[in-house]
């Protein structure tokens, strides 16, 4: 995926949901700012992701911008969740990274 980095905020966090829809870490955490980056990440075994709405993209400025958006899915067990976030994202070296995320 790095070779065809996301040209936006926006298309970050959609490709970031995708690596979650696939269990792809290794995108999530070379997608994630150096600052904020957690060592690993860990997926809940058999949850199943069923969709993604993009509610809005703002650029804060030329090296900033949030994107608020929902994302559900389903536990192994069945129970339906949301996660509702506003993400920011900052530019370096012309690529995009997400940096952290409000949720509500």
């Amino acid at each position: 995926m790095e070779s065809d980095w996301p040209a936006d905020a926006e298309a970050l966090m959609r490709s970031r949901y995708q690596a979650f829809v696939e269990g792809d870490a290794a995108w999530l955490l070379a997608s994630w700012h150096a600052s904020t980056r957690p060592p690993s990440i860990e997926f809940e075994p058999g949850a199943k992701w069923l969709g993604l709405e993009v509610r809005g993209h703002r650029l804060v400025d030329a090296d900033h911008a949030e994107v608020e958006f929902v994302a559900r899915c389903r536990s192994a067990g069945g129970k339906a969740s949301r996660l509702h976030e506003r993400s920011r994202f900052v530019r370096e070296e012309g690529r995009w990274y997400y940096l952290d995320g409000e949720t509500s």
